[in-house]
């Protein structure tokens, strides 16, 4: 059973979010099967209170039917309907989050019966929950026409050809949600080609930003970000792009959700990035730290109250190309505890090992980079790399060829697992590092 899909779904569930789905399950609406709930609570308790003995099908089973032999077809379709309740709990979860797409549902379930007497109020909700959205990112756009749509349909505006209409409304929301998805989804087009992994087709995109570059499109955030995002791709060389695109954000981005937030800092950071690697440009190394700064003071790095290990590490790695030793040393203290808990004793000691290589205590590197775990290939290769570095800076001849050696071959037996480019330039680390050491004392 510790396999079955079932129970994997079930383990990311905590006692609150079980709670709630067992009152979604033995809700007669719902579910009217008992041996659904059952089968439910006797996977919880399994998962509430594990005693290392593996729960079996046939087990199970006789838990819900003493009385008969165990029928293979029977249980796994018991398991599969009970896959299927869970599902329609997770979905009915994110449909009681947005009052507004609730909102646009009961609009059209009011059309279909033509309730007339519920006409108005449906649209005064609209319009309340409207006002009141958070944000005004492109799906807000989306909302906004499906909402004037219903509402058109509702007012029977196509048959009072008299009458002014909202179909201009209508119109502008679909235009603007259309622009604001279709420049989001080619700046992402945008990031992944730059890796050189696919070609995409784009159909529309060159009329569509040749139209926007005439026209003001500042009553729409996401329309404008994400075609100063779009410019700041096709034109780098231009840096006013994205300065400007900096600007839009820090105006705009409390209207648009953290997530899509971060996204759209990603694309300042990885801007600066480039500029980094191009000319090795100090400014956008410095652009890039204070983005973090804040990204940092606005919480938007976090999920759950947690940092990414990689997060962790890109930031120290800014800061410390900028010689933010101490800056440095209290992040990592003070953002230890947001780690998870499973990858934090290596994140912290290798982001330590690095601060100490840049400040050139090599002992106390090497004493670090043995307290991190290498089942993350990540880290595995950072810390070979930093360990290779160390050994040169301290003249350890020996170890530090047993060390080009193994890497080399660790590199080889991962190649399946790497990029070509990256296998490449690793190889290419060992074969400078080694020339290095051949080079004569005194020799420019």
């Amino acid at each position: 059973m510790h396999n079955s899909k079932i129970y994997s779904v079930l383990q990311y569930f905590d006692k609150i979010e079980q709670n709630r789905l067992r009152k979604y399950i033995v809700s007669p609406y719902f579910n009217k099967n008992e041996a659904l709930i059952q089968l439910f609570e006797r996977l919880v308790r399994d998962i509430n209170r594990p005693n290392g003995i593996e729960l079996t099908k046939e087990k199970t089973w006789s838990e819900l039917y003493a009385d008969k032999p165990y029928d293979d077809v029977r249980f796994r379709k018991l398991c599969s309907d009970l896959l299927k309740l869970v599902e329609g709990f997770l979905a009915q979860e994110e449909y009681q989050k947005d009052s507004m797409h609730q909102a646009n549902f009961l609009m059209e379930a009011v059309i279909k019966r033509k309730l007339s007497k519920l006409f108005q109020t449906c649209i005064n909700t609209s319009n309340r929950l409207s006002k009141k959205y958070p944000f005004r990112a492109a799906e807000y756009f989306h909302h906004q026409y499906k909402f004037q749509s219903s509402r058109y349909a509702l007012l029977a505006f196509e048959t009072q050809r008299t009458q002014k209409s909202n179909i201009e409304e209508i119109i502008q929301h679909l235009d603007k949600f259309y622009l604001g998805e279709k420049l989001k989804l080619t700046c992402d087009m945008l990031s992944r080609k730059a890796l050189g992994a696919h070609d995409y087709q784009n159909l529309f995109i060159e009329e569509i930003t040749e139209y926007l570059s005439k026209l003001p499109i500042d009553d729409a955030p996401p329309v404008e970000i994400y075609y100063q995002s779009y410019l700041t791709y096709t034109q780098p060389e231009k840096q006013e792009h994205y300065f400007k695109l900096k600007k839009l954000i820090q105006e705009h981005g409390d209207s648009f959700p953290s997530d899509e937030l971060e996204t759209l800092y990603g694309s300042l950071q990885n801007y600066c990035i480039k500029k980094v690697n191009q000319n090795r440009s100090m400014t956008f190394l410095k652009e890039s730290f204070d983005l973090y700064k804040e990204l940092l003071k606005k919480q938007i790095l976090l999920t759950d109250g947690e940092l990414s290990p990689w997060q962790f590490k890109n930031i120290v790695f800014n800061s410390l190309r900028l010689s933010e030793f101490e800056w440095t040393e209290n992040f990592i203290k003070e953002y230890k505890p947001k780690l998870p808990a499973k990858s934090r004793e290596s994140a912290v000691s290798f982001n330590l090992a690095r601060l100490r290589f840049y400040q050139k205590n090599y002992e106390e590197v090497i004493s670090l980079l043995s307290k991190v775990e290498y089942e993350d290939i990540s880290y595995n290769l950072g810390s070979k790399t930093m360990l290779l570095a160390t050994y040169y800076e301290t003249d350890e001849i020996e170890p530090l060829y047993s060390l080009m050696d193994s890497f080399r071959a660790f590199i080889r037996r991962k190649k399946e697992k790497l990029p070509k480019r990256r296998i490449d330039n690793y190889l290419q680390l060992i074969n400078f590092v080694k020339k290095l050491t051949k080079i004569r004392p005194g020799d420019a």
